[in-house]
């Protein structure tokens, strides 16, 4: 049985059970996983839209964005945990995770590249970094990064199974 509890991401009891137990690692990078990976491909649906006028809206990824999306918020998770106890208010710690976004995002991309493997090509953006990372996408990413502090890590964070 799964509950979410509504307070404050500490375990609460139901039906009687003597014990709850939060999402294992492996659970939390399988949500975040496929968390990313829908996000990634409704924003390209809407960006090819955006552009092309498409209305398929027939977005994209890769494969490889599964492990790279699933490691990028698990580890956002404590990034996340350091800056609420610190007391960082939010316009900073949306800073920190798009920096990390891109740090992620710029790691991911050579390695890949390195295998010829990077699913993405960012060349013919203006303010693109060795096609890896392009800053055009910062307000996306800091959305993103928002949704994931805001909702998914903290409500997956809440899911307790008894």
């Amino acid at each position: 049985l799964a509950t979410i509890n509504t307070e404050n991401e500490v375990p609460t009891e139901a039906h009687g059970s003597s014990s709850s137990h939060p999402l294992s690692i492996l659970v939390r990078l399988y949500v975040y996983a496929l968390h990313g990976c829908l996000c990634e491909v409704a924003f390209t649906a809407v960006w090819d839209w955006c552009s092309t006028q498409d209305r398929r809206l027939t977005g994209h990824s890769s494969l490889w964005a599964l492990p790279m999306y699933a490691t990028a918020i698990y580890l956002m998770e404590s990034l996340r945990a350091r800056l609420l106890a610190q007391h960082q208010p939010l316009p900073v710690r949306l800073a920190a995770y798009t920096f990390f976004i891109y740090l992620w995002e710029f790691s991911w991309g050579a390695g890949l590249r390195l295998l010829g493997a990077c699913p993405w090509d960012y060349s013919g953006y203006r303010y693109n970094f060795s096609g890896l990372v392009t800053l055009e996408y910062a307000l996306p990413w800091t959305v993103a990064a928002f949704v994931a502090e805001q909702h998914v890590i903290r409500n997956t964070l809440r899911i307790r199974l008894h």
